[in-house]
């Protein structure tokens, strides 16, 4: 039989071409629930100790290998925040362990109000007695075992998969700082209702669920361990998708919350969180029962860091001045500072601001910022990068502070101003913090 020119180049591609597209993946988690009862983050003032478990904390990880062997891995958890001090020391075992360079290394948090307290994280926000304290290294140290754990296991699990992506939506999140403090006068502001979704197949089986939204999780404010609604979807997507496992990205939540929220009332607060969860789950399974668009490698990674200015903070003077008037974290904010004046320079005056950019093919593109990043990033970059085919989340690396666009920093405000002495920082950033970030993500993706 006589094969046409077409015919003959279709079977060459399919020989030559496809199998260098094709994927491996692999999934893990860890259960990283206290065994004791622990310090509850998130939330300053007195310490929370934590009384109940709603259901399980976790770590999970999605490792892949493209065509040219490379693995990377992400790794979401159900915790407040990592430190830097935490980032480096989960980071360089990766790589000691696994060669796993940084750049191929994603750690993301919910971001979890209902978790407990690690290592530095959010340092000024608590004040331990010696018991407490112990009670929190001991945990600390799980979460490091768990961290090495489950990179290991979703390595040790690589295996043929598809790789598919697309953008559901769900109704959740409300732009918050109408809602509370000075800026409560401010005009409603924008949200992100986009839920990105990317499944890990292998032949009919679904394996991996991993998927995103742009909101606090902050439904709950008691003394019970979980989730909250970013948990109570994940528990929703493996219960109703068996065998697989479902992995939460916050996006860029730093100025949205779930509303309406309950406070005073537990049992309702958990009931509300988990109605959160069952209408993120739901968004999630609407794309997965749909038409989803499938991922080529290779994946291209880039890691840079930009400089953020901060503005001049309050003189050593004016600070021991106001120091006897404060309490609780407002005084611990600023004896650390005159600690910094004294033996030093003085606080610093800019920040180093990492950020990470993985490219599946030509049809994802994953901006992977760091902190609390507002709404406004994630909507620029989906407008210059492709609504439909770029994510962007935040809350990755180090939990260093609210990170603000320009429209925020100049309302003012928690996310622009307020928030930046509880993260130990002198001021708020400059008018550059856009430009400096916008001009790293730009320079990444052209990488």
């Amino acid at each position: 039989m006589i094969l046409s020119v077409n015919r003959m180049l279709f079977l060459l591609l399919s020989v030559f071409v496809l199998p260098a597209q094709a994927w491996e993946a692999g999934l893990a988690k860890a259960d990283i629930t206290p065994t004791e009862s622990v310090p509850l983050a998130g939330y300053g003032g007195k310490t929370r100790m934590s009384q109940r478990v709603d259901h399980p904390l976790w770590l999970k990880a999605l490792a892949l290998r493209d065509e040219s062997g490379a693995i990377s891995v992400i790794v979401t958890a159900d915790l407040v925040g990592l430190s830097d001090k935490m980032i480096t020391r989960i980071a360089g075992s990766a790589k000691e362990k696994h060669g796993l360079p940084r750049e191929r290394l994603i750690l993301n948090t919910s971001h979890n109000h209902s978790c407990p307290v690690t290592e530095d994280v959010l340092w000024l926000y608590y004040e331990f007695t010696p018991e407490e304290a112990a009670a929190k290294d001991r945990y600390t140290e799980q979460v490091y075992r768990a961290y090495d754990s489950v990179i290991a296991a979703a390595i040790a699990d690589l295996a043929p998969a598809e790789l598919s992506h697309e953008m559901g939506l769900a109704g959740v999140a409300v732009n918050r700082r109408r809602s509370r403090g000075p800026e409560s006068r401010a005009l409603p502001g924008p949200v992100d209702q986009d839920v990105p979704v990317l499944a890990v197949r292998s032949g009919d089986r679904l394996r991996g669920i991993v998927f995103g939204y742009s909101c606090h999780t902050t439904a709950l404010g008691g003394l019970s361990l979980n989730g909250d609604y970013a948990g109570f979807a994940q528990v929703e997507l493996e219960k109703s998708n068996p065998g697989a496992v479902a992995m939460f990205v916050q996006n860029c939540g730093g100025d949205a919350n779930p509303l309406p929220r309950i406070r005073g009332k537990d049992v309702e607060a958990v009931s509300l969180a988990e109605r959160y969860g069952l209408i993120l789950a739901e968004a999630v399974n609407q794309v997965l029962a749909g038409s989803m668009v499938s991922l080529s490698g290779p994946l291209e990674v880039a890691m840079g860091e930009a400089t953020l200015d901060l503005q001049p903070g309050l003189p050593l003077a004016e600070l021991k001045e106001r120091v006897p008037n404060l309490n609780g974290m407002h005084r611990r904010e600023f004896e650390h500072f005159i600690r910094q004046y004294e033996t030093g320079e003085g606080p610093p005056g800019e920040l180093n601001y990492p950020v990470q950019v993985w490219r599946f093919g030509t049809g994802l593109t994953f901006i992977a910022l760091t902190g609390e990043t507002v709404v406004d990033y994630s909507l620029k970059f989906k407008d210059t990068y492709g609504w439909n085919t770029t994510w962007v989340s935040g809350y990755n690396n180090d939990l260093f502070c609210y990170v603000p666009s320009l429209r925020v920093l100049r309302e003012g405000g928690y996310e622009g101003t307020l928030g930046m002495w509880e993260y130990g920082h002198r001021a708020p950033f400059t008018e550059t913090v856009e430009d400096r970030i916008t001009d790293l993500v730009e320079r990444l993706v052209s990488e």
